[in-house]
């Protein structure tokens, strides 16, 4: 068989095309079940140390051990949500209050625009009685499409949770399987990839979530200098979206604005946007780079080019997921000796000086799956963490 470095370019180039296309129609065709899984995937990784710690010390079995850290795991998420509901019921409770300041506000709008446009008022509210019409017309076919979103959204959260579920009590034989689909002479590259992916993807996320604090306590914090209302809100929600890269502080740049603007007023919509896009330049040049940007050792580009990707792919799943598959893919990629030009493509500068690490260093460093020879003699035996 022709190695494939000795076939024409235009042959590589053809083959490549063709197998990236490939790959990105499989993708859009499977989101269904590809998106829960790597959701799956993560958490299970994330979940891993829990799920060992309650299986060796407190020696439950396997089964119960992976259910207790699914349910951990809900029950983390729905106590965010809760402080995300309860706070949103304090907006509720000043709803009068609030839709008197956004009526005012409204009302100062249209005079500037009566003055500075020379729109009459009248004018401005046929516009908007208008656009109301022809919303409601559709109102239908809206509430459908929020329904079946919703719909999906409740079913994608059950698969993930049965995906983590699953990964955890038969991640040995995952494990094994990977192994031995490979010859036995790259055992030790299989496990070394095994357990950096695990090492980087859990401390990818530890760092997400203590980024994520970070910021929503700085914009709180802001905020309530400024003498912000619903301060609170506005610093979660802007610590939740910020988890989006790139997209999801503009979005929380743009309803932090439009509460402070029904709230207060256009009086303070300049210190809000001070405080968030300080708040954004700080995280993005020094707590991405130190919590974030070390863990998954990727440049910029490649993460906004992979973002981008990701959500013209899967939507706000591709967004989510962009940073973490690029992360496994550079893995893979430095330890294949005829793809280490990508992964070199992907890291940043001080990773491209460093050469990846050896099976020695992975079990100094105390890895979850471990490297033991005789592991790597019998690939239809090993056994993780």
């Amino acid at each position: 068989m022709t190695p494939f470095r000795q076939y024409p370019f235009y042959v590589k180039l053809a083959m490549v095309l063709i197998s990236l296309i490939a790959l990105v129609y499989i993708a859009i065709l499977g989101k269904s079940v590809l998106a829960p899984l790597i959701f799956g995937l993560l958490f299970s990784v994330m979940l891993l140390p829990v799920a060992n710690f309650l299986e060796r010390r407190c020696r439950l079995p396997r089964s119960l051990a992976s259910l207790l850290s699914v349910l951990l795991l809900v029950l983390s998420i729905a106590a965010l949500f809760y402080l995300v509901g309860s706070q949103i019921s304090v907006l509720a409770d000043d709803w009068p209050q609030f839709k008197a300041q956004v009526l005012g506000s409204v009302t100062d709008v249209q005079h500037w625009i009566s003055t500075k446009f020379h729109v009459r008022i009248k004018q401005q509210n046929t516009y908007v009685n208008n656009a109301t019409s022809k919303l409601l017309e559709s109102g239908g076919t809206v509430l459908g499409s929020a329904v079946a979103s919703v719909s999906s959204l409740l079913l994608s959260i059950v698969f993930i949770l049965f995906d983590t579920f699953f990964l955890l009590y038969y991640r040995r034989l995952i494990i094994r399987f990977l192994v031995a689909v490979f010859k036995q002479e790259n055992a030790v590259i299989v496990y070394d990839i095994l357990a950096q992916v695990q090492s980087r993807i859990r401390q990818y996320i530890l760092g997400l979530l203590l980024e994520m604090v970070v910021v929503a306590s700085a914009t709180w914090l802001g905020l309530s200098i400024i003498g912000v209302n619903y301060a609170i809100l506005l610093g979660l929600l802007t610590g939740l979206f910020n988890i989006i890269p790139y997209i999801g502080i503009l979005s929380a740049l743009l309803l932090s604005v439009l509460v402070t603007f029904a709230a207060a007023g256009a009086a303070k919509l300049l210190l809000v946007v001070a405080v968030i896009l300080g708040i954004h330049l700080i995280d993005s040049n020094v707590l991405l780079p130190l919590i974030v940007g070390s863990k998954v050792r990727i440049n910029a580009f490649i993460t906004v080019l992979g973002v981008i990707i990701g959500g013209s792919i899967w939507g706000i799943d591709g967004t989510f997921l962009a940073i973490p598959i690029i992360a496994i893919s550079k893995i893979v990629f430095d330890r294949i000796e005829s793809l280490q030009p990508w992964g070199l493509l992907f890291g940043d500068e001080i990773d491209e000086k460093q050469p990846p690490p050896l099976k020695e260093e992975i079990k100094q460093e105390g890895h979850d799956v471990t490297l033991a020879p005789e592991r790597v003699d019998n690939p239809a035996g090993p056994t993780a963490q």
